[in-house]
């Protein structure tokens, strides 16, 4: 059987993409190989009807609503490869099955990578989060701290600032902030701290101090980093796409790449602060992109 679409990906963009698809009376498949970055996560917020829900049992309700729709069919399997046929597209999976598709939706999301800082991981989803419109509500009015050793530390301690009064910038022995930076923080009372750090200090992924190389520590009670991204997928594939300077794939403003029949959205496209309600939009445009693709070709 031709199907057509496979959605690559069971996070929310794929997710509602394919609930999209199946109320539209398309044959889907949906390839979810259930290794979601925001396993760390006890608690996702931002989406309404949904705020503080556990990542795992918003994924638990959409599965069970996708399983009204006959044309939908899950496989948790991770795919090997990707390839275009004339106008089909030949998706691989990890066991060796092939599916044919006409139209192609990417939705694997990105992967974070971490500073290297001992014990980072330890923190990491508990006290130390890289999303403030995620996390920053419960973390407001804590001693917080900005990890970041790259550009993006003048930013994210502008934003972070939101959320609380008392505010130290760590740059980890790096010199990022431009003195006209330094005196614009200093003069709404965020301090800078450039000493290298030798580790976090807290107990169950609760941050109590940071500590530097030198012995020195200072107390903190949570806070935000940096992280770098890379496209989580790993198959191999023939596809054509470019890649946006955050790492993305680049799209229009229907979620459409410059590969005929492929589609890509949710952290897919955009690194940084990843709202499960901006992907889950982007799952559902993608949808309505491929559902418009879908039927003009029947009628041309």
């Amino acid at each position: 059987m031709i199907l057509d679409c496979a959605v690559i990906g069971g996070g929310p963009a794929g997710l509602n993409a394919a609930l999209v698809l199946g109320r539209s009376r398309r044959k889907t498949i949906l390839f979810d190989d259930n290794k979601p970055r925001n396993t760390v996560t006890s608690e996702s917020h931002g989406f309404i009807t949904r705020d503080g829900i556990n990542p795992q049992e918003l994924k638990r309700i959409a599965q069970e609503e996708l399983s009204s729709y006959p044309d939908v069919r899950t496989e948790k399997q991770r795919v090997h490869r990707i390839n275009k046929e004339n106008r089909l597209f030949k998706v691989e999976t990890e066991n060796g099955k092939v599916y044919s598709a006409k139209k192609i939706i990417l939705a694997t999301g990105f992967q974070e990578v971490l500073p290297d800082i001992p014990l980072v991981k330890d923190f990491y989803g508990k006290s130390l989060f890289n999303c403030p419109f995620c996390d920053g509500w419960e973390l407001r009015d804590r001693p917080l701290a900005v990890v970041a050793d790259d550009h993006k530390a003048f930013h994210l301690a502008k934003l972070v600032s939101n959320w609380t009064n008392d505010l130290i910038i760590f740059t980890n022995g790096k010199e990022v902030i431009s003195p006209e930076e330094q005196e614009l923080l200093k003069s709404k009372g965020i301090c800078i701290n450039e000493k290298k750090i030798a580790t976090f200090i807290g107990e169950e992924g609760m941050l109590e101090r940071i500590q530097f190389e030198d012995g020195t520590s200072v107390f903190r009670e949570g806070g935000f980093i940096t992280t770098e991204w890379i496209q989580a997928a790993s198959f191999k594939s023939s596809l054509e796409y470019t890649l946006n300077e955050q790492g993305g794939i680049e799209t229009d403003s229907w979620q459409r790449t410059e590969t005929e029949g492929v589609f890509a959205c949710g952290d897919t496209r955009i690194a940084g602060p990843s709202q499960l309600i901006i992907a889950a939009a982007e799952g559902c445009m993608a949808a309505m992109s491929v559902n418009g693709a879908l039927t003009e070709e029947k009628f041309n």
